[in-house]
């Protein structure tokens, strides 16, 4: 009895101790479907030939200590030597949902380790309005969808980088074909100011969640900086307003000006077609100096000098003298005569009057 105690003891004691030689890293990992999975399986002193992987209970890789893979039926399948090298690297490419299961490495003739591994699908994320333009103080709704994910995703949504509370919305979800999931929601919200809005859903294989959002313009005030400083629009028009009457007042003095310019221009023009048109003297019309000395004669002057000489000259008889004396015998009494009558013509005076 006592040998088989013994016997049993160090039997147990074996057993624990090649267990302990195999570990699998990591027990359990969560991938996207079309990722690449990993698990290491570490072998630290045993003795081992041949390393058997499994995936659902199916070997899908045989790894001989000497010669390496041996084969792998499915080509998505591979293994690797580690970097360490104590131990062989189980690669599964583009995962998809029927990969979903226990993965195991299995040493020949010693206990196995096994590691769990999820698939979960990554579907999309949309908010249906486009930007929003919205008075300030009213009630403004959103609506959000997550179609195609696995499993259920976390939907939620932030205004401006921040995430409201859950009771500010609401979610509905369902299940479609093939496990698939799509998550609704429903936002209310009062236009207060101008935002951004988005909506996000992950789920826990998803690095970073997706979001899709828009731009919520309220149309009472103007973002002026990132510190949400706002001015109010019944400024902004009362300088538009100021600008534009400030112009309309240059416009009025331009066009003052102008018209009375047009029209000393034509006054001008009046005057001159009236002085080429009037008796000016000629100094007025040359341009040269006015004789101070010089006495302009009127007609009536003229007529009455004209008319005096003419009652002179009535008066006053001119005797005819003969063009040719042709008498030899002429007297000397008929020369005297005529001597005396030319000398009476001869006294008579002739008055010259020249008109400027």
């Amino acid at each position: 009895m006592m040998d088989i105690f013994v016997l049993s003891v160090v039997l147990l004691l074996c057993s624990t101790q090649v267990s302990t030689l195999i570990k699998l890293s990591p027990d359990c990992l969560t991938v996207l479907s079309g990722d690449e999975a990993r698990f290491t399986c570490s072998i630290e002193s045993a003795k081992w030939d041949v390393m058997l992987w499994e995936l659902n209970n199916t070997v899908v890789v045989t790894i001989s200590s000497i010669h390496g893979v041996l084969s792998s039926p499915n080509p998505n399948v591979t293994a690797e030597k580690s970097l360490n090298g104590d131990g062989w690297v189980f690669v599964l490419k583009s995962v998809e949902r029927l990969h979903e299961g226990q993965v195991s490495c299995n040493l020949e003739g010693n206990e196995k380790k096994t590691a769990s591994l999820f698939v979960q699908e990554k579907g999309t994320v949309k908010v249906f309005e486009d930007n929003v333009v919205a008075l300030k103080g009213q009630l403004v709704q959103f609506k959000c969808d997550a179609v195609g994910w696995y499993p259920e995703p976390s939907l939620y949504w932030e205004v401006n980088g921040k995430k409201l509370s859950q009771s500010e919305y609401n979610l509905i979800s369902e299940q479609m074909g093939k496990s698939l999931f799509t998550v609704s929601s429903n936002l209310s919200m009062t236009a207060t100011k101008s935002s951004r809005v988005d909506c996000l859903a992950s789920v826990s294989a998803l690095s970073t969640p997706l979001r899709s959002g828009i731009r919520l313009t309220v149309v009472t005030e103007v973002v002026q900086d990132e510190d949400d400083c706002t001015v109010p629009l019944a400024v902004t028009s009362s300088l538009t307003a100021l600008l534009l009457l400030l112009l309309l007042c240059i416009c009025t003095i331009l066009w003052y000006r102008r018209r009375k310019q047009a029209k000393r221009s034509r006054q001008d023009a009046i005057r001159c077609v009236e002085s080429n048109n009037g008796q000016s003297l000629p100094a007025e019309s040359t341009g040269g100096r006015v004789n101070l000395g010089y006495i302009s004669t009127t007609d009536a002057v003229y007529k009455e000098l004209m008319k005096g000489i003419h009652s002179k000259m009535d008066v006053v008889s001119v005797e005819k003298v003969p063009d040719v004396v042709t008498s030899s015998s002429l007297s000397l009494h008929s020369g005297s005569h005529a001597q005396v009558g030319l000398s009476d013509g001869n006294s008579k005076n002739i008055r010259r009057v020249t008109t400027v």
